[in-house]
């Protein structure tokens, strides 16, 4: 039986979305058929100053769940783009994905990268809460996975100042749960997690110690159901003795882990949404305008994100 089709939003129009894409087709061959919503003129101008030649199929996405579509083609929903209407080609794009997936038409979603400052306003943290927001999901994570190691942040992308007052029990769990249920549901076996402390080597000289009083008796009682441990410094877990006997680190804000797991991994790694009726991912990097046009991104994430989608 075919796979369902993996459904790509293109994002930002002023990245390097399209050399990654068409960097990543001629990696290797895919068994999904690849939809792609973009400005078919933006895909067009990027193909005709490359000299790319490859067949595009454009599709109608009222009738896609009567399409047979074919994976060596570059299946297209056209998206009218003018450079005044960045964010509103952003949304329409969205939009039109979102109803894609919920005809049924296939539960696998890639995004390209996104200025999140631009495009969200301040609305939502990030395109994370944007796209579970849309689905109404409530409970969500933000998985960035490498299959030697992952790193999930309880908050994401808020100001350091605000990170302490985020921190709450609830979210400690629904993070750990949701982890736990990706590794059983893809992986069949249940991770071992290890959950960091906020302040430096988990000591705070404040009346409130956070590590004390929040996140240690969260993993006492999660350790009842799931084979969490912690809390660790920051600055240690991270050793190769220590990371090596675990599967993921949960760390407290975004750059408490993903700094060191982008260290270690570079562009080998892909974004995972999780809490969401499909799977979501995400390259792990941004739009990156300075390289547009230099021919020099790595295209190692979406490979790695297409090919993951691929296999499920």
């Amino acid at each position: 039986m075919r796979s369902k089709p993996i459904l790509i939003v293109a994002g930002e129009p002023k990245s390097v979305f399209f050399e990654i894409f068409f960097k990543s087709i001629k990696h290797k061959n895919y068994n999904s058929p690849l939809i792609i919503i973009c400005s078919k003129k933006l895909i067009n101008t990027y193909m005709v100053k490359n000299k790319i030649k490859k067949k595009i199929h454009y599709l109608d996405y009222n009738f896609l769940k009567n399409k047979k579509l074919n994976n060596k083609l570059i299946n297209i929903i056209n998206i009218d783009y003018t450079n005044k209407d960045q964010n509103s080609y952003i949304k329409k794009s969205f939009d039109v994905a979102f109803k894609v997936i919920r005809m049924g038409v296939t539960n696998k979603l890639i995004n390209g990268p996104i200025s999140k400052k631009k495009f969200l306003k301040g609305k939502f943290p990030g395109i994370t809460e944007y796209v579970s927001n849309a689905f109404n999901s409530k409970k969500n994570a933000m998985l960035i996975f490498n299959k030697r190691l992952a790193v999930c942040p309880v908050t994401t992308h808020i100001p350091i100042k605000n990170v302490s007052k985020n921190i709450k029990k609830q979210d400690i769990k629904d993070k750990v749960i949701l982890i736990n249920n990706f590794y059983l549901n893809n992986f069949h076996f249940k991770p071992k997690i290890a959950i960091v402390g906020l302040n430096p080597h988990c000591e705070s000289f404040d009346n409130f110690n956070e590590d004390e009083m929040i996140i240690k008796p969260t993993i006492i009682n999660l350790q009842k159901k799931f084979e969490v441990s912690g809390p660790y410094p920051a600055d240690t877990v991270f050793l190769e003795d220590n990371r090596k006997k675990f599967n993921v680190i949960v760390g407290m804000y975004h750059d408490q882990v993903l700094a060191p797991l982008k260290t270690l991994f570079e562009y080998n790694a892909i974004n995972i949404t999780l809490g969401l009726p499909f799977i979501r991912i995400t390259p792990d990097h941004g739009p990156n305008e300075k390289m547009v046009g230099k021919n020099l991104s790595n295209p190692k994430s979406l490979i790695n994100a297409i090919s993951f989608l691929d296999k499920n």
